[in-house]
């Protein structure tokens, strides 16, 4: 085994800087150093639902980006020294329909996850990217272009390809109507990603607050859901909107705003939903959702983003504040993601 050292949780709101075990590399396996680790709001969900009495270690973070350190033999793809980035998606079956059409993250087997997924070799759980070192598969790494910075780039891996996965499978191009519903970690994503498209883009919020923000990240407008003459005005408006927004809410406000053969993917709340069939019928709207990408999405998700200078909006923070960054994070003081650099772990 291969010992670094990394942040595993002690209790919801805790977590330990601790020796790691990561598994002597396979052949088809590299080692990376992590330099950086976005944080996400999934890492919250589990350190809230973690029970250390009765699960198995927690380390997460499933966006990071680092350097090849070590490759298996059979590894051709990458070399020791490479920049990579790795999402929240580290195997999957690779021989059921959604394996075989690139769409991994719908692995009828479910996909082994960064961190608290089982390993489909040896059943280990997975520790995720609060560490320095990490041992993935070769086909889930990916190169990390030249020109994105490798902070900025972290996020993209779990923010960026959520909102970029029905962003082109909704045909957004030039000329489309999009609409962006929340504007945080995923919505400053998808608004940037949605305008370098060519999308005339709009961003919902609940105020006018996030106006300045909104248009400086290429937003051409912005409407107040609170606001019931704007909402009014834009009925039957978008062709697309990316609903971003991570808690439960009322989805026929926004699918009043679609146009007619137009569609509402969620990508932010994925609980239980009520709506009414009449709010789909009138206008034939579509109601979809999504989470994470496959291999060729996120591979094109980057060379895209390299392509047009696009990375998230970050503060950096050394690792040995990630208590910080979660808490601030659980009270929404942050804009747009936080990222840990790992380089105090060695």
């Amino acid at each position: 085994m291969r010992t670094t050292t990394g942040w595993q949780a002690t209790g919801p709101t805790a977590l330990r800087r601790t020796p790691l075990e990561r598994r002597d590399l396979r052949p088809d396996d590299i080692a990376v150093r992590v330099d950086y680790c976005g944080v996400c709001h999934t890492d919250l969900h589990a350190l809230h639902a973690f029970d250390q009495r009765t699960e198995a270690p927690l380390v997460p973070g499933h966006e990071f980006t680092g350097v090849v350190t070590g490759t298996g033999s059979q590894v051709t793809a990458f070399s020791v020294g490479d920049h990579v980035a790795v999402g929240n998606i580290v195997d999957s079956c690779g021989v059921c329909a959604m394996c075989k059409a690139g769409q991994e993250n719908f692995c009828h087997s479910f996909p082994t996850l960064t961190y608290g997924g089982t390993d489909r070799q040896d059943g280990s759980t997975t520790l995720g990217g609060y560490s320095r070192e990490y041992v993935v598969r070769d086909a889930f790494a990916y190169v990390l272009p030249s020109g994105l910075d490798p902070a900025a780039t972290a996020p993209l891996m779990c923010a960026g390809v959520t909102v970029w996965e029905p962003l082109r499978s909704l045909g957004v191009g030039p000329g489309s109507r999009v609409a962006v519903a929340g504007l945080g970690g995923l919505g400053h994503l998808a608004v940037k990603m949605a305008v370098a498209l060519g999308a005339t883009t709009t961003v919902i919020s609940r105020t006018h607050d996030k106006r300045d923000d909104a248009l400086k990240l290429g937003a051409h407008d912005l409407i107040a859901s609170t606001d019931a003459e704007q909402m009014a005005a834009a009925r039957d408006t978008f062709d697309v909107i990316i609903d971003t927004i991570s808690a439960q809410h009322d989805l026929a406000p926004y699918l009043q705003l679609v146009a007619m053969d137009g569609t509402l993917s969620l990508v932010g709340y994925l609980g239980p939903l009520t709506v009414e069939a009449m709010d789909l019928l009138v206008g034939r709207k579509k109601l979809s959702s999504g989470g994470s990408g496959g291999r060729p999405a996120t591979a094109e998700m980057l060379q895209f983003c390299a392509d047009h200078n696009i990375g998230a909006d970050i503060e950096v923070l050394p690792s040995s504040q990630v208590e910080t960054a979660l808490d601030r994070l659980r009270r929404n003081d942050v804009r747009y993601r936080f990222v840990l650099d790992m380089s105090d772990l060695d």
